[in-house]
């Protein structure tokens, strides 16, 4: 029988200060372009060439001189004479003369003369002695309707910061100043090993007093939406030596490791004491929270270890906590920690808890207010709440009710903007 550790739980802010004093940062490699999408930048996006590269017509219509049209008017219609067209990847050739135009495309260069593009749907055709004519009832100034050398950047300048979330948008502008291969940050090794004899694999069977094994997978999204790279290494057996080795192997193999389960006061929960053997340094064993007030996380020679709880949903808010950020930090992101918002709460809470709280929640919208609605049972073993959460609903410790349409604080699961950690616990309205 293992020894019954004695635990002295810290509040929920200073765990994450002391999870973020030992997160690291990750190298720098190559992608690329077509295999970028959410991964973080490696260095400051620059541009090579002024962004257009030169003037372009942003409409389908002709390209003319502005001053040619100093006496159109309603009623005062003048004619220009087209001598060419310009497709878009197309240049005319020679400078446009006085009272001439030239088709143009969108997109296409503005020819050597011309100072302003008039609409297509603002010109009347004419055909006269084997000519095409334009006719206009209004008067252009200089650099109307013209995209301008540089009006989105200009060469040099810092488009996307290093430590930014690569989405379709940042792949644009990589096209654009010709990032074949993308400075990225290697995405973490986040191993997972499950814990408990009262497991079965996924596909298995149903057995008295046995439960399919859901954390591990529920992890391995969890990691990936986080931006790491999930490692699925086995199950614990009850036997302490052959858990001992397996961490060990674990951790050569992982840039982060997971246990969920074992990390109560159990005969078979192995890891405070796989902690011991390994002389790790734990950081904390007990959080004032709840679910997940038994989470455990400790250093082993530079790497972290996080012992979740086997509650699937103490196990989902442990890791959004402080398993999140540390990958978001290992991949040089600027802004690791999720984004909140305060809301409205949905429900009522009227049994008090000295633990702050977080439950799932999901946000709706009525009368123009936004909402947050309580999802599922609160309770640290179920598992249905989880599907339709997309936030987390923040209730300070120590309270006696939380009426419903409090302002509360709501954490998005799903938003990846992120804000900083010293964004993240002063926004917080927990203790």
């Amino acid at each position: 029988m293992l020894m019954v550790e004695i635990r002295k739980a810290i509040h929920v802010n200073e765990a994450i200060c002391r999870v973020m004093s030992s997160a690291i940062t990750g190298p720098k490699t190559y992608v690329a372009i077509e295999d970028s999408l959410s991964y973080y930048l490696g260095e400051d996006l620059l541009a090579d060439h002024d962004v257009p590269a030169f003037d372009r017509s942003p409409y389908d219509g002709f390209a003319i001189r502005a001053e040619d049209t100093l006496d159109a008017g309603k009623g005062y219609p003048i004619r220009l004479e087209v001598i060419g067209e310009i497709g878009a990847g197309s240049v005319h050739e020679g400078e446009v003369q006085a009272n001439q135009a030239v088709r143009i495309m969108t997109g296409a260069q503005i020819p050597n003369g011309c100072n302003a593009v008039i609409m297509l749907e603002h010109v009347e055709m004419l055909e006269h002695d084997w000519k095409t004519f334009i006719q206009i009832d209004r008067r252009l100034t200089t650099g109307e309707n013209i995209t301008r050398t540089g009006e989105d950047t200009r060469q040099g300048e810092t488009l996307v910061k290093k430590g930014t979330y690569i989405n379709p948008g940042v792949m644009a502008l990589l096209a654009t100043c010709g990032y074949k291969q993308v400075p990225v940050i290697q995405k973490p090794k986040v191993g997972i090993i499950s814990t408990g004899s009262e497991l079965l694999a996924v596909d298995a069977a149903l057995e008295p007093g046995k439960i399919r094994d859901s954390n591990s997978y529920m992890l391995l999204g969890q990691i990936e939406r986080a931006g790491g790279i999930p490692l699925l290494l086995g199950q614990f057996k009850d036997d302490f030596t052959l858990c001992y080795n397996q961490v060990v192997d674990a951790l050569d193999k992982v840039d982060i490791l997971l246990t969920t389960g074992g990390v109560s006061v159990g005969d078979y929960d192995y890891i405070p004491a796989i902690l011991d053997k390994l002389k790790a340094r734990v950081l904390f064993n007990k959080v004032r929270m709840r679910p997940g007030s038994v989470t455990t996380v400790a250093e082993i020679k530079g790497k972290l270890l996080f012992g979740l709880s086997g509650n699937p949903s103490s196990c989902y808010v442990g890791f959004e906590l402080f398993t999140r950020p540390v990958i978001r930090t290992y991949l040089q992101s600027n802004y690791p920690f999720m984004r909140r918002v305060v809301v409205q709460l949905g429900a009522a809470f009227t049994r008090p808890n000295p633990f702050d709280r977080f439950v799932r929640g999901k946000l709706q919208y009525e009368n123009g207010q936004t909402i947050a609605m309580p999802v599922g049972l609160d309770k640290p073993n179920i598992v249905t709440s989880l599907a339709e959460a997309d936030i987390l609903i923040m209730l300070p410790g120590g309270a006696e009710v939380y009426e419903k349409e409090m302002e509360v604080t709501a954490i998005l699961l799903e938003d990846q903007t992120g804000t900083t950690m010293d964004s993240f616990i002063s926004k917080q309205v927990i203790h």
